[in-house]
């Protein structure tokens, strides 16, 4: 990931030349074990770096263009797991439903078995009178089901391990409900006296000799399904959020072909093709009001609750509701390309990666299950040597195996993750991974580009001022023929502005065009060579600038314009004024930086007056701007911070800030911001309310301190119930309810980040 690096050591999932990517659904892993064995399996391939999510249960693999896709699912069933690719996240939506809908059919049989043999077990206990001949044969018939079909997922689970040589979760599970079982048959086919179970409410050492464990199995599957429902139906809301950002958009759309509006599937529409949106409609893809003026509201993608107002000329985002009149848009990217699409992609990219304390709680489950396994032998042979009776020896090592299972271990991380990254997305904050989470604990320095993130981005031109003897339309026309091939949000007001002095007349091609980040842009137009930008550009190509035109310049900056000098034929042409509004919520972003202990810097390509008017109007110290800085000097000024010992996070959006963002601690891109600063970021701002960047800080921490959490529960429950478990102070009944309660309990926590609200005091 840009701006951050992987622990050593540990395979980080990349894209890189010459490789490929692959998305497999992985069926039937029960813990973290399971996830961490697949991705043991995976990375044995040559050429193969995979990573292996237990919550969203996916892997993501990397490989060269040699390997086989069918070695790598073949690879994974090896591992005895089903494995199968999909191509689009849409695909595996049924999993989750599927899983919960299986699971709550074995817990209601559970249950409805469960109870009458825990009453009836315990009625015989505390009332021997009221023992019926043949009552054992009766809790056996009412156990049965539970033992085999509603903790056959359990059983097969640890079957396969075994076949495979491996061991999870569930092989503890099937191990102590078998036990139970195996123990309650032997005393029931021995021949001598049969006691009847306690219930709940005995420790282990007050059963005799010749009790039953049944009514302990039963109820022990009761809570492992409870435990497993819940936790099953907690990770499919997790991922709700991503799975509706997916489904929002427009199915249908009604494209104009010569003339006249036809209704097509969503997937005919291509780049360029005019449709309309009627009010209330969804807009179908990313593109450009061409007729109509309306309020639209963009919660979905932006997560701003107050609705914009769109004129001919402003784009707009697919997925975005029409709330007023009819509009004809322009498509300028569609399906996979709009931003609704890309922004999903980023939510489940950070879904499936990894953080640095995950990939501990990974290694800790992979040796996890075969010591617990060797524990509870131990506990086993322990009792039975001190003298104890077997019936309490079998309680605690089964009570061993059943409290142990590293389900919370599992889960502590990827659940948060979900949910946090989910949470994000519905509020216009897309992380690209976890190691932004993780950079965000440390960032004490944001450094802001000025031109597009402080300010609107929006500029135009607000002065033109020609050269003795050139026509203001002229310099217009040249200037704007360059500029025609530059995304810049400068070359954008110029183009406007030169097709607005001639709207008769299209602007001449350009050739030899040649971007210069920082500077300006060079071209040949009409077989004269074109430079525009700073002074220092035309100075460097040896271009004279008049005393009278440096005079205006100056007076120009000095009223906060940015000042773009056109030549050509080796002589200054004029020079044109563009200006920039603040954005409204620069000064409130920068207070609110400051009181999540950040501290902001300015850096700009633009000249140093006009930098200062801008940090004078959104708060910023005059000794924390750096201005006239080119890509080259924000990276350097960007390393000199972190040689001093800060951890930096840059905000931008241009292609001159992509350098920067990459080389920060955390780089944060503006959603409208050009693709190569977006893909050079490690947090990408749907909107462009500078809040959120506050807002980004601010989840990606609220998360990172859930993650903790969940860990310090899921370590300290381990810790802790080994030992009671081993001295038979938990009964396996205890031991199979805090196992459960242990799992809901980390994923309850990561759901209290749904309801996560950014604090905005007022500054």
């Amino acid at each position: 990931m840009p701006g951050t690096a992987a622990p050593a050591g540990e395979p980080e999932v990349a894209p890189v030349v010459g490789t490929r990517r692959y998305d497999i659904q992985v069926g039937g892993m029960t813990c973290a074990a399971c996830a961490n064995r697949v991705e043991r399996k995976l990375n044995k391939l040559e050429g193969v770096r995979a990573s292996v999510n237990y919550a969203t249960e996916r892997a993501r693999v990397e490989c060269t263009d040699a390997v086989d896709p069918r070695s790598l699912l073949e690879q994974v069933e090896r591992a005895g797991y089903t494995a199968r690719r999909i191509d689009d996240i849409r695909a595996a939506d049924g999993e989750p439903t599927d899983r919960v809908r299986d699971l709550r059919r074995r817990l209601v049989v559970a249950a409805v078995l469960a109870v009458p043999l825990a009453d009836l077990s315990l009625a015989l206990s505390l009332f021997p009178e009221l023992r019926f001949p043949g009552w054992e044969w009766v809790c056996l018939a009412l156990a049965a089901p539970m033992v085999g079909w509603c903790a056959w997922p359990f059983h097969r689970a640890a079957w396969n391990g075994l076949r495979h040589r491996t061991s999870s979760m569930d092989t503890l599970v099937s191990l102590g409900v078998l036990a139970a079982t195996g123990w309650s048959l032997w005393v029931m086919l021995s021949g001598g006296p049969v006691e009847p179970g306690l219930g709940a409410g005995w420790a282990a050492l007050t059963r005799t000799q010749d009790a039953l464990y049944l009514d302990v199995a039963a109820v022990v599957i009761t809570f492992l399904l409870a435990g497993r429902f819940f936790e099953a139906q907690a990770k499919a809301r997790a991922g709700s959020a991503m799975r509706a950002l997916l489904a929002w958009g427009a199915k249908d759309v009604e494209v104009l072909r010569d003339g006249v509006a036809v209704r097509l599937p969503v997937t005919d529409l291509v780049v360029d093709d005019v449709f309309l949106v009627r009010p209330g409609e969804k807009i179908a893809a990313d593109g450009r009001v061409l007729e109509g003026r309306s309020a639209v509201d963009t919660s979905v993608v932006t997560g701003e609750a107050v609705p914009r107002e769109v004129v001919a000329g402003d784009d707009v985002v697919g997925g975005t509701i029409n709330a007023g009149g009819l509009l004809t848009v322009q498509a300028a990217r569609v399906g996979a390309d709009t931003q609704l699409a890309r922004m999903a992609r980023l939510v489940e990219q950070a879904q499936e990666g990894k953080a640095a304390v995950q990939r501990l709680a990974d290694r800790v489950s992979a040796v996890f299950v075969p010591t617990v396994v060797v524990l509870a032998t131990a506990t086993l042979t322990g009792w039975l040597l001190a003298d104890q009776p077997a019936a309490a020896a079998v309680t605690a090592a089964i009570a061993v195996l059943i409290v142990a299972c590293p389900c919370a271990l599992g889960l502590a991380t990827p659940t948060a993750i979900l949910v946090g990254t989910g949470r994000g997305a519905q509020l216009g904050v897309f992380l690209k991974g976890p190691q932004a989470l993780e950079s965000t604990r440390a960032v004490d320095t944001i450094v802001f580009d000025k031109t597009g993130t402080l300010t609107e981005g929006r500029m135009h031109v607000a002065g033109v001022h020609p050269a003795p003897g050139v026509a203001p339309e002229e310099l217009l026309r040249f200037a704007g023929a360059v500029e025609h091939a530059s995304e810049h949000p400068i070359a954008t007001a110029i183009v406007e502005a030169a097709r607005d002095a001639s709207p008769e007349t299209s602007l001449p091609p350009v050739t030899e065009f040649e971007a210069l980040p920082g500077l300006g842009a060079s071209g040949l137009v009409e077989h004269r060579q074109v430079l525009l930008g700073r002074a220092r550009l035309l100075h460097e190509h040896g271009v004279p600038t008049q005393v009278d035109l440096d005079a205006l310049r100056t007076r120009l900056e000095d009223e906060g314009a940015t000042v773009v000098l056109v030549s050509w034929d080796g002589q200054v042409r004029g020079a044109l004024a563009v200006t920039d509004k603040v954005r409204t919520s620069a000064g409130a972003a920068v207070a609110a930086l400051r009181r999540l202990g950040l501290e902001p810097v300015m850096l700009t390509g633009d000249n140093a007056r006009t930098a200062a008017v801008v940090a004078e109007t959104v708060g910023l110290d005059a000794d924390v701007v750096v201005a006239e800085a080119l890509p080259e000097d924000k990276v350097a000024h960007v390393r000199r911070l972190q040689a001093d010992g800060r951890t930096v996070a840059v905000v931008g959006d241009g292609i001159n800030d992509a350098a920067a963002l990459a080389t920060a601690d955390l780089g944060i891109a503006i959603g409208r911001g050009t693709d190569a600063a977006i893909e050079a970021a490690d947090v990408v701002l749907g909107r462009d309310d500078l809040l959120v960047v506050a807002d980004a800080i601010e989840l990606a921490r609220r998360t990172h301190r859930t993650i903790r959490w969940n860990l310090v529960w899921a370590f300290g429950y381990n810790v802790a119930a080994l030992p009671l478990a081993a001295a038979g102070l938990l009964s396996p009944l205890i031991a199979g309810a805090a196992m459960a309660l242990s799992s809901v309990f980390v994923v309850s926590h990561s759901l209290q980040l749904r309801r996560f609200t950014p604090g905005r005091a007022t500054p």
